[in-house]
């Protein structure tokens, strides 16, 4: 099964200025973060952003927030407690209006029903083993496709971010890379965007 950028979304979790000096090769998964940002926005793939307590931790890089649709503040460690599935959900259709739909009686018409439209999360951030891991665990609960983009991922420590990525894999998310989201989102060298995105990814 390979990622469709029609039905992705980009989570982009924690990169925040207090906590990245102290991440195992901090400099490096942030530059992936930011690569599978400008990707996704070039492709228009929805981007989302967190933020553990910002006023204790500080924010995400200016540059990366500027790439989301939004960054949710939160408390708890996995972002779904504190609001993420509204976010990542389409929202609920709005009842038809034309033909036969308003002569029915209210029991007979169908109610709006929420779906999510893009269902794979393709999720990166810190610390791995913390809010990335808990974040992801609570996403595939609701029901979500998780995609953990490994190389742009980390915690203070190698071990904590590997055993992150081995409760991951066993709870069902998918362990990818930057270049591999980024390819299998064009899926072809003939994509018309193929060369601009080329650049973005090297």
């Amino acid at each position: 099964m390979l990622l469709d950028a029609d039905e992705s979304q980009l989570l982009l979790v924690d990169y925040q200025s207090r906590l990245m000096p102290s991440i195992h090769e901090g400099a490096l998964v942030l530059r992936n973060a930011l690569r599978l940002a400008r990707v996704a926005q070039l492709l228009e793939v929805p981007a989302w952003g967190t933020e553990e307590n910002p006023l204790g931790l500080g924010e995400n890089p200016a540059e990366l927030r500027a790439l989301c649709r939004t960054t949710l503040a939160k408390m708890h460690f996995d972002a779904v407690e504190d609001g993420l599935t509204p976010l990542l959900r389409a929202p609920a259709r709005a009842p038809q209006q034309g033909g036969n739909a308003r002569s029915l009686p209210k029991h007979l018409q169908k109610a709006p029903q929420s779906r999510a439209e893009r269902n794979s999360i393709v999720v990166a951030g810190c610390e791995a083993h913390v809010c990335l891991m808990q974040t992801a665990l609570g996403l595939l609960e609701e029901e979500f496709e998780v995609w953990v983009v490994t190389d742009a991922c980390s915690s203070r420590t190698e071990r904590n971010r590997d055993a992150a990525f081995d409760r991951l894999a066993g709870a069902g998310a998918e362990l990818v890379t930057t270049e591999m989201v980024a390819f299998e989102w064009l899926r072809t060298a003939e994509h018309p965007l193929f060369k601009q995105a080329l650049t973005l990814i090297k």
